[in-house]
This record gives C-alpha cells, structure tokens and sequence, in this order.
C-alpha cells in the first residue's frame, strides 16, 4: 500500500514551472524512497481517454506500487475529467494519483472537484510580489545550508531577475562557492558588473533627486543586462517605502519597523530619504512608478525609456518638493 505519510490523490496548482516540477518531484522521490521498485508512469492529460486511465489506475496483475503523474490537468476534457473525479473519491491503495494543474480558469471545475474529493493541494503559484521573492530567495540560501540578509536578497535578485530557475541555481552556487554566510557584498563580488548597479541603486539616486547619477546607473544596469522589471519594482519600491515611514510619523526605527512589517534599517534609511520630500512630491512620483510599472511589465515597445521617463518624474518630484 501507498504509506499513510503519501496523499493518494495530489493535486500540484499553480503555473510556476519550478515549484510545481519540484513538488512533482518530491511525491515521486517520497514514493521511491517507501519503495525503490515503484512503478512511475508520467502523461500529458490531453493525451490521455478514459480507457487509458482506467487501465492505468486500475490494479496491476503483478502487484506493486505505482505513481501516475497527469501534466497540464487543466487540459483534460470532459470525460477524462470524470473518469479521475470518480477515481479520486475512492483511490486505489497502491496508486498514488498526481495531477498537475496551472490553476487559473481553464480546467477550475476539475480542480475544484479533486480539492473536494479529497486531494491534498501543493500550492505552485508564480510569486509576483517582491517580497515573495525575497522570501524565496533567502529560504532557497537556507534549503542549501547557508544564511542570506535581505540586503543581499534583494541585490542579487537585482542582479539576476526574477526568473526563479535562474535565482534557485544562483542561490545554490552562492552557498556552494563560499562560506555560506551571503551579504551584499558576496553578491556583489559573484556578480560584479550586475550587482553593483542594480535597480536600487537607480531607485536611491532617484529618491535622493540625483538625476545623472540616477541616469547614469540606469544605462550601466539596461547595458549589462539587469533586467528592466526589478528595475521597475525598486522604483516602485523606494517610492512606497518612503512614503509609508512618512506617514507614520517620527518615532523609533525600530518601534516603527515592527508596525510597517519593514527591517529596522530599511525604516532608518526611508527617514533619512524621507525629510527632502512632500506629500504632493510623493504623489507625484507613485504616480509615476505606477505608470512606469504598467508600461514595464505591460510589454511597452521601448522598456528603457519607460524607466528614463520614471527616473526623471522622480527626481523633478524630489525638487519641487524642495523648492530653491
């Protein structure tokens, strides 16, 4: 029999490519560690009929255990769908039933009907925000035995994007190659013409109003290949940080750190930024990170200018927010 630790029924949701090919992974790797001579059939749902699938669910003349792996689950047409509905609620001891599916709205009713029947649901969503992927980022350094400061989390995603197969090999190469113990300056060091101009490094120069120093640091990130969305993002990012310590009020770095969910030293350096701007200036620029973002991550003809565009309405809002 599948052990009781193995769900019968597992339905991987999501449409990242790497969190649900790793937790594909982990059910078969689980399975072979219970039973090395498992047997692990892997299909495309749109490929498959119901004569096929009940052949494969159904019991093996030779016994054993086996794991059938469905890819692209929101794919599966009507019938098929029905055919592993009603298997889901009464699976077969020695199968275990994987279903992958990229959630969404194509194929929901079928999704819906496993989580009903009992499937037990690995979440593989993509992770849109930053702090999700800063997040993923330092749990990939402590998955390979190291330790990463969210400094250094947010640099190298500056440095590599947002592409999580490229972060996780970074990750794992970053731990391999030194002590394990990853700060901005091993990040730096590893990715030395990326990392040292990232997007916030453009983000700080912009909030600060130094224009060429903002506009220099945006070519040399666009001409050795920082990705313009990250750039887009600590724009973003640098604007909403400082507005939000701005509104707090005065007080402690670290009493407010707590309450804005921010690193203490994240919160002392918003503060600093914070007493060359207005409330008007502030708007203005969320303003313009917002349409920067849109124009971004939106597949504007010339990504670059969008973010020149941004850097400018910043800083001219750092100006006029201090009016000569």
């Amino acid at each position: 029999m599948i052990p009781a630790s193995l769900a019968p029924v597992l339905l991987v949701l999501g449409d990242e490519e790497l969190l649900a090919t790793r937790a594909i992974a982990a059910a078969v790797d689980a399975a072979r560690a219970a039973d090395p001579a498992v047997d692990v059939r892997e299909h495309e749902a749109g490929t498959l009929s119901p004569g096929e699938i009940a052949e494969l669910l159904g019991p093996s003349l030779f016994g054993g255990r086996r794991v059938l792996v469905v890819r692209s689950g929101q794919d599966t047409r009507k019938d098929l769908a029905a055919a592993l509905l009603s298997y889901a609620k009464n699976p077969d001891p020695d199968v275990q039933l994987v279903v992958a599916h990229a959630g969404g709205a194509k194929g929901r009713a079928f999704a819906d009907g496993l989580r009903a029947a009992g499937a037990e649901v690995v979440p593989a969503t993509k992770l849109k925000g930053h702090r999700d992927r800063v997040a993923f980022v330092r749990d990939e350094i402590r998955r390979a035995g190291g330790r990463c400061t969210e400094e250094a989390a947010e640099a190298l995603i500056a440095a590599v994007g947002n592409d999580l197969r490229e972060l996780a090999s970074a990750c794992s190469q970053l731990v391999a190659d030194t002590d394990g113990r990853i700060g901005v300056d091993t990040v730096a060091r590893y990715y030395r013409g990326r990392a040292e101009v990232t997007g916030f490094t453009v983000a700080d120069a912009a909030m600060v109003g130094d224009l060429p120093g903002a506009l220099e640091a945006l070519r040399w990130a666009l001409h050795v290949g920082v990705d313009p969305v990250p750039i887009a993002d600590a724009i973003a990012d640098g604007v909403r940080t400082v507005a939000r310590v701005s509104s707090a009020g005065r007080g402690n770095a670290y009493q407010l750190a707590s309450s804005l969910g921010m690193p203490p030293w994240k919160v002392e350096k918003a503060q600093r930024v914070s007493r060359g701007w207005s409330p008007e200036g502030l708007a203005d620029a969320m303003h313009a990170a917002a349409e920067c973002n849109a124009a971004v991550k939106g597949g504007a003809d010339d990504r670059g200018y969008a973010l020149e565009r941004a850097v400018f309405a910043v800083a001219a809002a750092r100006q006029a927010s201090n009016p000569r």
